[in-house]
């Protein structure tokens, strides 16, 4: 599904230990890898200064612990220092990545407002799609696990759909993806439509859940023409947390999101099912940005 990755790495967040297992990326589809650490800018009196030090450090860490580099594969690790967040925007831009990886841990509404997450600041501005990883499940895998799950990162997504048009528009940014690939990475499709039960009754319609059937049959159309195994699935109940028990239950690769971005105060008293997803799932989070 996609090509030229830029993956993110603190050295907190367990991404870094995806240099060790650079063909199983490759093997799922990406050609082109760009390593990033940040450096933050050190201050004397004031005066900012650079870490010259540091960031070298930085930069032979993440070579050491590459492995052997794919011929059909290029491999660069850049370490800047400065605005984590500028630095990431301007590589996007720079090395013309169409994903970037981030590492986010599970968190709150609350936590989020007392202190921020660079992640979801960075989603708010990316234009291109970002696979949101866990560091606490990352930690805990063993490299020949890890090596598995980076192969198959793609091939099998869970699309939440509920009929509306950001729905609308996840599916048919997943299709592009796909026509855009000369390899066809993803397999198969489950696309899951939850009836909220906290809606009332006489605003669902007569027969909700036959309704959601059908039009998932008709939305899905697209990527099955594309070969795609399309699986369609309704629930009735909270859509979260029946998203997470289907995801429990299938054996899913990722769960795939839309974010139309809000700004300023709508940004926090506008409920969104895309930011809970990102904030609580420990499933990775495939996030398709609204382009402007």
């Amino acid at each position: 599904m996609f090509r030229r990755a830029l993956i993110c790495t603190d050295f907190s967040d367990g991404l870094y230990r995806l240099t060790q297992v650079v063909p199983s990326l490759v093997a799922g589809g990406l050609q082109q890898l760009t390593f990033f650490h940040n450096v933050a800018l050190q201050t004397d009196r004031g005066i900012p200064k650079i870490d010259e030090d540091e960031m070298a450090a930085a930069k032979r860490r993440l070579e050491a612990s590459l492995c052997e580099i794919p011929e059909a594969a290029s491999v660069s690790v850049e370490v800047m220092t400065g605005r984590a967040k500028d630095n990431i925007l301007g590589l996007v831009e720079s090395t013309e990545s169409d994903l970037v990886f981030l590492g986010m841990p599970t968190r709150n509404l609350l936590t989020e407002k007392l202190f921020g997450s660079t992640t979801m600041g960075l989603v708010e501005r990316l234009q291109v799609p970002v696979m949101i990883l866990r560091p606490q499940l990352i930690s805990t895998y063993t490299t020949p696990e890890l090596e598995l799950r980076c192969q198959g990162l793609f091939r099998y997504l869970l699309v939440p759909y509920d009929g509306s048009a950001t729905s609308d528009q996840l599916l048919h940014r997943i299709q592009s993806a796909v026509e855009k690939s000369p390899e066809q990475v993803l397999e198969r499709c489950l696309i899951v439509w939850v009836v909220d039960e906290s809606i009332r009754p006489e605003l669902r319609g007569k027969n909700p859940t036959a309704t959601a059937q059908e039009k998932l049959e008709a939305a899905s159309a697209g990527l099955k023409n594309l070969g795609i195994v399309v699986e369609t699935l309704v629930k009735e109940g909270d859509p979260q947390e029946e998203l997470f028990k289907v995801a429990e239950n299938h054996d899913i690769s990722a769960i795939a999101v839309f974010s139309s971005h809000k700004r300023g105060l709508q940004r926090w008293s506008v409920p969104s099912f895309t930011r809970e997803i990102l904030r609580c799932s420990w499933h990775p989070v495939l996030d398709f940005p609204e382009i402007f």
